[in-house]
């Protein structure tokens, strides 16, 4: 096991890789910009090294100013957490030429399904179906509009790239194509250092549902059941759970099949999410892959009774997986709702000092938060301040449970996401389980 890890990142992520850590007995060293001197995961670290100003561009993406930190406390692994650097295979590969093991998939490994092109390509190789599409466009294609039209409108444009739903435009006619796609590509470059971009289908109100998966360096691969992602915003998840009111039985025995088979024949291992989206006859196609540990892990965990993180550390230290899928059972029903400081009705983000902060307790309820009373949310980073998981014997219960929580959740000083979700998980549609990444623009303003 590893004698001592830090972690490249900041917020609940970072809180949540140190927990792990605890239960591990490994100690911690915590990087933090100068904004985030006050912060839970620095007090929590037993070793904290400051690495840079507010900007994330000086600080938690600055790669030297991190391996620097690293080697003055010598560490012997890092832990990205997710954003950042999390996906980078470039750090990755710099954490392995310092002797640093870092804490997730191979280089190549993230650069193969860091590529939504070629990921698409190498799952179809690998028996999984996949959204009629392009491969990666050139530029002035002269074939676009005839590609485009084979496809059938109305079709999406997407960056190879990044994530988030940035670089990604809806066309419904073949005369908004080209705009579409310079927009596309202005926005992927700006934001991930590429503009290359594909076409693919776009499916109408579809069901976003993610495989979890767990992979040793010894060939052991497992699946921990579905999450449904499907209420989100701009292509921002806002609630997720597990498992899928959609999915049957007999559909996550067959789809689990497929993606361990899959994630065998490209040699991944550690933790990662593979991505689908079910069209409303029940067809599911692959998207995409997330190769880190996902901001709504703690579903899995809470219907699965597995650690994620911990057994991602105990992966990446070189052990074998924990569990068989034999020995790995599904029980009862998890949701869980991102609390972001942000306003209920617009979605403009609401930084400031949170003068009260009271997270909810009792039977079935978690909260992992970054928040506290007199905090400052910094307008520098992400806005999320909490997550709120309820479990139940089934999702009755933990909708239920759910309810009780948001409404003795108290939050002052900013705006936050708490009405949003109260106004979700109590819309008939969400309580029957009928709906898809559409919902969201259906509901009616607050």
């Amino acid at each position: 096991m590893f004698r001592k890890i830090l972690i490249a990142n900041r917020g609940e992520i970072a809180l949540r890789v140190i927990c792990a850590c605890k239960e591990l007995n490994i100690p911690t060293v915590a990087v933090y910009s100068e904004a985030d001197r006050n912060s839970l995961h620095v007090r929590f670290a037993d070793e904290a090294v400051c690495i840079g100003p507010p900007r994330s561009s000086e600080s938690y993406l600055n790669i030297p100013s991190i391996i620097s930190a690293a080697e003055v406390t010598n560490v012997d692994a890092i832990h990205p957490g997710y954003g950042y650097l999390a996906e980078s295979a470039h750090f990755s590969e710099v954490c392995e030429t310092c002797g640093i093991k870092f804490i997730g998939p191979s280089p190549d490994s993230m650069r193969l399904m860091g590529d939504k092109a070629a990921a698409r390509r190498t799952m179809r190789e690998a028996g999984l179906p996949i959204i009629p599409g392009t491969d990666v466009l050139q530029d002035k294609d002269p074939q676009l509009e005839a590609k485009a039209a084979a496809i059938g409108y109305p079709v999406l444009v997407k960056a190879v790239a990044g994530g988030g739903g940035r670089g990604m435009r809806i066309v419904r006619r073949p005369e908004d194509l080209q705009d579409a796609l310079s927009t596309a590509q202005s926005e992927a470059l700006g934001a991930f250092g590429s503009g290359a971009v594909y076409i693919e289908k776009y499916l109408e109100n579809p069901r976003h549902i993610e495989l979890q998966i767990l992979a040793d360096e010894h060939g052991g691969v497992v699946h921990l059941g579905e999450r449904d992602c499907s209420i989100q915003r701009r292509h921002q998840k806002l609630v997720e759970e597990s498992p899928s009111p959609a999915v049957s039985e007999g559909t996550r025995l067959e789809l689990g099949e497929k993606v361990i088979q899959a994630i065998r024949r490209v040699n991944y291992y550690n933790v990662g999410t593979v991505e689908f989206l079910f069209d409303q006859q029940g067809n599911y196609f692959f998207i995409e892959m997330n190769t880190r540990v996902q901001v709504e892990h703690p579903v899995t965990e809470m219907v699965t009774g597995i650690d994620v993180v911990k057994e991602q550390i105990r992966v990446a230290a070189g052990e074998k997986l924990s569990v068989s899928q034999g020995q790995i059972s599904f029980r009862g029903h998890s949701i869980e709702c991102r609390i972001n400081a942000e306003s209920p009705i617009t979605f403009i983000p609401s930084p400031g000092r949170i003068t009260v902060f009271h997270p909810p307790g009792g039977p079935g309820i978690r909260v992992d938060s970054c928040a506290y009373a007199d905090y400052v949310v910094s307008p520098h980073y992400d806005s999320l301040i909490a997550k709120l998981i309820a479990y139940g014997k089934d999702r009755r219960e933990a909708l239920a449970r759910l309810n009780r929580a948001l409404d003795m959740f108290a939050v002052e000083g900013i705006e936050t996401t708490i009405p949003l979700h109260k106004k979700i998980i109590n819309h008939p549609d969400f309580i029957t389980g009928k709906f898809g990444t559409g919902f969201l623009d259906q509901l009616p303003a607050i």
